[in-house]
């Protein structure tokens, strides 16, 4: 009893010192988590959600979408959608390469992208796949509800549980820092490390609109030369552009919340026992904690507030790409991804990611029709069963359980 009451005055100071982590905000709801007030939150998402326009903004000439909620809307701005979008390139010597795609006639051409946009402003642009690029996938929208504790996961907790568990964690560049770069955590292949670079990245290659970040138009035919700027993305007086907004309003997002009622059946309780027990939990990682408020992340150029600092959250993931059997054989286009800063990627790196993915997080997987990166699975069980390599043991587990057991994994799933 005496060593005890020790000890207490020094477990008292570092209670102090180092307050317990807090949960993180949930809720389909498209208010903010506290890192902004309610008017500004709303006033970005309609900066999310607003349709671009060939005049002024710059939408085009290759483009998927008009606006960033046409792919992240199910079931409020910011989260996952049923919108694909198609990626192709072949292998040469036992490496991935970039596909060539002749537009306006084999006039021009478009190099250094995996990305077949699907619209164009005027026909000549109309990408097409192109012969001799047998690779083909289709890959879903993801998630970005959440993502602001996403990216205030230190990186030495990445690094630390691939060592652990398996899996890899790539270094790619901070396109806001030059010269710099952190453990890439967004896009199917960990392509960004950043939600400002993620943003930037998803401006051009899926709206074809430049910015400060990629400032190079993917292609010029039949670019209009008047009536937009460029970078189309201009600052405002205050020298904030739609990316800062988009990336801010993606930071200020609640985490998906789960199916109380569901998650509160003995069925979905014994499920989430199984999860445990079968290995799902190794790469779906159940909870994180965010670096402490204070924290100097993406390369010195965002400072972690007290909103998103020291937040503890769920997603399911180990933001680590595994190589399970699904992967699409095609690798991080570093061109596309990361225009000018494209030298800074370690070749290694790049082909590392060619057949894997990074482990989806299951958080909001029960507003997910469609599972798996290309959504070729519609059941919980369907999408296990898919699974082989480094996942081939929990795959074969789960089928040898009795129809009752995985009846109760399936339905912890569905209460996501």
């Amino acid at each position: 009893m005496r060593s005890i009451l020790k000890t207490l005055p020094a477990l008292l100071v570092l209670a102090v010192n180092e307050p317990a982590p807090v949960e993180a905000p949930t809720g389909f709801d498209n208010l903010t988590n506290g890192l902004t007030d309610d008017q500004t939150h709303a006033n970005d998402k309609d900066k999310f959600d607003e349709v671009e326009e060939i005049t002024p903004n710059g939408l085009g000439p290759v483009y998927n979408a008009q606006s960033c909620r046409e792919c992240h809307q199910n079931p409020v701005s910011g989260a996952a959608s049923q919108v694909s979008e198609l990626r192709v390139g072949s292998v040469h010597k036992g490496r991935f390469v970039n596909p060539t795609v002749f537009i306006n006639n084999g006039k021009d051409t478009i190099t250094g992208r995996t990305l077949i946009n699907d619209r164009a402003i005027c026909p000549e642009a109309q990408e097409r796949v192109p012969v001799g690029n047998p690779i083909r996938t289709f890959r879903l929208s993801v998630n970005l509800l959440g993502d602001g504790f996403v990216e205030a996961i230190p990186d030495q907790v990445l690094i630390d549980l691939a060592k652990k568990n398996g899996g890899v964690a790539i270094r790619v560049p901070v396109l806001e820092a030059p010269g710099t770069g952190a453990i890439g955590k967004f896009g199917w292949k960990d392509q960004q490390a950043s939600l400002l670079s993620f943003s930037a990245d998803a401006y051009l290659n899926e709206m074809g609109i430049t910015n400060r970040l990629l400032p190079t138009e993917v292609t010029t035919v039949h670019n209009p030369t008047s009536g937009i700027t460029e970078p189309n993305d201009q600052e405002d007086a205050n020298g904030v552009a739609d990316i800062d907004r988009f990336a801010r309003f993606i930071r200020a997002t609640k985490t998906p919340p789960r199916d109380g009622i569901l998650a509160a059946t003995p069925l979905a309780q014994r499920g989430s026992v199984l999860f445990d027990q079968i290995g799902c939990s190794a790469c779906h990682v159940r909870t994180f904690t965010t670096a402490p408020a204070g924290t100097s992340i993406n390369g010195g150029t965002v400072v972690v507030s007290d909103a998103i600092g020291g937040k503890t959250f769920h997603p399911f993931s180990d933001f680590l790409l595994h190589d399970v059997g699904t992967g699409d054989g095609i690798a991080i286009a570093v061109q596309e991804h990361f225009g000018g800063q494209a030298g800074y990627m370690r070749q290694m790196d790049v082909d590392v990611t060619a057949n894997r993915m990074r482990t989806p997080p299951l958080w909001g997987m029960r507003m997910r029709p469609r599972l798996m990166h290309d959504g070729a699975q519609t059941t919980p069980a369907d999408a296990i069963n898919r699974h082989r390599g480094e996942a081939a043991a929990a795959a074969r587990t789960f089928r040898r359980l009795p129809l009752r057991e995985q009846d109760a994994l399936t339905a912890f799933l569905q209460s996501l």
